[in-house]
């Protein structure tokens, strides 16, 4: 027999399986006293408490398999992920027989746990209310877990669909094709700076308010490219001070509050690099001592799991959190003629024609421990290429780019 009394439930674990269902479909699974298998297609599925650990879900008085689940001493509930729509097409058509030919297995309770759900919650009902055309089912909690960290399944205007987060909402490809040419015109000098210095050379352009994209990359002799071209990043600080630097005091907030929980320590020292850009026109970042170039590693795998695309809120918090408590060094102050630095990167904002810092122009995988007159020098390099872009950028069409700056303007 399988031991179907009630386990303590972690009040953590409730809410991180709840956080996966914010809204959206899932499919209601038991077993009769008989064996007989029965699943149910249900929109409305909530929290209702914690102590003690309550859910509920909404079937219609007119669902036929909802009165043979009265029967079942247990059910579980399936929360689906966005790629399972099928699944909820097929189960809601069938009238019998409705988990044939469907990967499932067996929950703590013995219910069925349909393959690649999202999350599954094991439960007793606790109490039924009449509420008009469908009936309020109480559930208390036995068992659960996430076995599917993926976007859920959310039913919408009419239809199913897919969560996805608001800082992936404007990924228009057009609009990152002005730069890619203007990056692209000025390929000569930029390769030539990342030949002269020693670095991986760097062209970003900002999409939109929440992401930049990479659209051109050059390396010197020996050095590993990291930029991948068409490569999206958010623009959570320190990423976008090239962009909002110059902006209202509102709008640079704006970006400032993407820290989320961040302490005054951090925020002031954000607020210091959007300060040092405006009157200094460059911005750097220095490796720590003991991990050198390896502190960008959890960077990088933050921005790699962004570019992926279709990411859950809680893989978004994972990659705001690794890039503002990055090993990296943002603090920035004057540079000492007496003192060497290790730079991580050095980043200088470029204009488009309509006069708006939407492109970035990054060194990075730097020479260590230079001087403040060699740094220097590279500046003056750039600055020349940031010339250059800019030029180039002049020969675009003038209502492309005034196109391209149209979302920017009341800044």
């Amino acid at each position: 027999m399988v031991d179907t009394a009630p386990a303590p439930i972690d009040a953590q674990l409730f809410r991180e399986v709840m956080g996966h269902y914010p809204t959206g479909v899932v499919i209601v699974t038991g077993t009769t006293a008989s064996g007989d298998i029965l699943a149910m297609v249900v929109g409305s599925f909530n929290s209702v408490s914690l102590d003690p650990p309550l859910v509920s879900f909404m079937p219609m008085k007119t669902s036929r398999t909802y009165a043979a689940m009265q029967e079942c001493s247990s059910l579980c509930i399936n929360i689906l992920g966005s790629d399972q729509e099928e699944l909820v097409l097929t189960i809601a058509q069938r009238w019998e027989n409705k988990l044939d030919g469907i990967d499932w297995h067996e929950s703590p309770s013995g219910d069925p746990v349909l393959a690649r759900s999202v999350a599954w919650v094991d439960v007793a009902i606790e109490n039924t209310v009449e509420a008009g055309d469908h009936w309020i089912v109480l559930c208390a909690i036995r068992q659960l877990a996430v076995t599917n960290p993926v976007s859920p399944l959310i039913f919408f205007q009419g239809g199913y669909g897919s969560f996805v987060c608001t800082s992936l909402m404007a990924r228009m490809d057009h609009d990152t094709l002005p730069a890619i040419t203007v990056a692209h015109g000025a390929r000569e000098a930029l390769e030539a700076l990342a030949a002269e210095i020693g670095c991986e050379v760097t062209v970003f352009t900002t999409v939109s308010e929440e992401e930049v994209a990479t659209v051109f990359s050059a390396t010197g002799p020996g050095i590993d490219r990291v930029g991948d071209f068409g490569r999206r990043i958010p623009m959570v600080p320190p990423v976008g001070d090239t962009y909002y630097f110059d902006k209202a005091p509102d709008c640079q907030q704006r970006w400032l509050d993407r820290l989320r929980g961040a302490d005054e320590e951090a925020m002031e020292r954000f607020r210091a690099r959007l300060s040092f850009l405006d009157r200094h026109g460059y911005s750097y970042s220095i490796l720590p001592d003991d991990a050198g170039r390896d502190a960008y590693g959890a960077v990088r795998e933050a921005t790699e799991l962004y570019s992926n695309g279709r990411i859950t809120p809680a893989q978004w918090r994972l990659i705001r959190d690794s890039m503002v408590n990055s090993a990296v060094d943002y603090r920035v102050s004057d540079l000492d003629d007496t003192q060497s630095y290790s730079l991580g990167s050095l980043v200088l904002p470029v204009r488009d024609q309509a006069g708006v810092h939407t492109m970035t122009l990054r060194l990075a995988m730097l020479p260590p421990s230079v001087t403040r007159a060699r740094i220097e020098g590279w500046l003056d390099r750039a600055k020349t290429v940031v010339a250059a872009l800019e030029a180039d950028d002049r020969q675009q069409d003038p209502m492309t780019n005034r196109a391209r700056a149209g979302w920017k303007e009341n800044r």
